[in-house]
């Protein structure tokens, strides 16, 4: 089935199925899941979704938007809506304190970084208060876009005490690579995970529209003496994971 018989006719519109533009986004979601709309493929145009739907241009306008809200397609200006390949989430577990390398690993997904920032620098007051820097200390700073299989998962920012990690430089691909040679690995974190829609900059980064559902992970992460070993400000796909944790009595 092509895009035009899926959209024609507007038989699977029914007034007990709530607002038409939302019935309109499951429609083409349901093209996208189905493998109707593959990853990288153009949407038809506002005019040519309203013809084959029989809804208003409006209508077709709020569905799309609301695709991108959600991930499924990215706008792109003079250009169109394009499908994004959002592709498997991934489960990650908040019960084991592991790298996003090994995570990665451990799914058999091929891992590739682009580096933001690897610097020596001063910190902000919030990387003072968490990792418990003294007046006048620097802080170690690395930032990168973290992606698997070559789809952008995660824009990962780490602060370190400089006598934890004197040089940045030496990260390479593993971080908690590098803290464990060094006899520095952290042993036990507290995370809080908050809901947000990305901002211009990092919703580019990542590949998704402005505006879309996001995850904000702040992780303070400590040394078996207690001492704090890194701070982490970072930002997930909100349509590639979800976070599972074993609850028990």
């Amino acid at each position: 089935m092509d895009i035009s018989r899926h959209l024609g006719g507007g038989g699977w519109l029914s007034p007990a199925r709530g607002p038409r533009y939302l019935q309109l986004r499951k429609r083409i979601d349901e093209a996208i899941e189905t493998g109707i709309l593959p990853e990288g493929a153009a949407l038809p145009s506002e005019r040519e979704i309203a013809s084959l739907s029989g809804l208003s241009r409006v209508t077709v306008r709020k569905a799309i938007q609301a695709l991108a809200e959600n991930g499924a397609v990215v706008q792109r200006q003079g250009s169109g809506s394009f499908v994004t390949g959002r592709g498997q989430r991934v489960q990650q577990t908040l019960s084991h304190l592991t790298s996003y390398s090994e995570d990665m690993r451990q799914r058999g997904m091929s891992i590739t970084s682009t580096w933001l920032e690897r610097s020596v620098c001063l910190p902000t007051p919030e990387e003072t208060a968490a990792l418990s820097l003294a007046d006048g200390a620097s802080v170690s700073r690395i930032a990168r876009l973290r992606s698997a299989d070559g789809r952008p998962m995660a824009i990962e920012r780490a602060s370190l005490p400089t006598d934890i990690l004197p040089n940045p430089m030496v990260v390479e691909k593993s971080l908690y690579e590098v803290l464990e040679r060094d006899g520095n690995r952290p042993v036990r974190a507290f995370q809080k995970i908050s809901a947000i829609n990305l901002p211009q900059e990092e919703a580019r980064l990542l590949g998704v529209a402005e505006g879309a559902a996001g995850l904000r992970i702040q992780r303070v992460s400590y040394l078996p003496t207690d001492r704090v070993a890194e701070f982490t400000n970072s930002v997930y796909r909100g349509d590639a994971y979800d976070f599972v944790a074993e609850l028990r009595q």
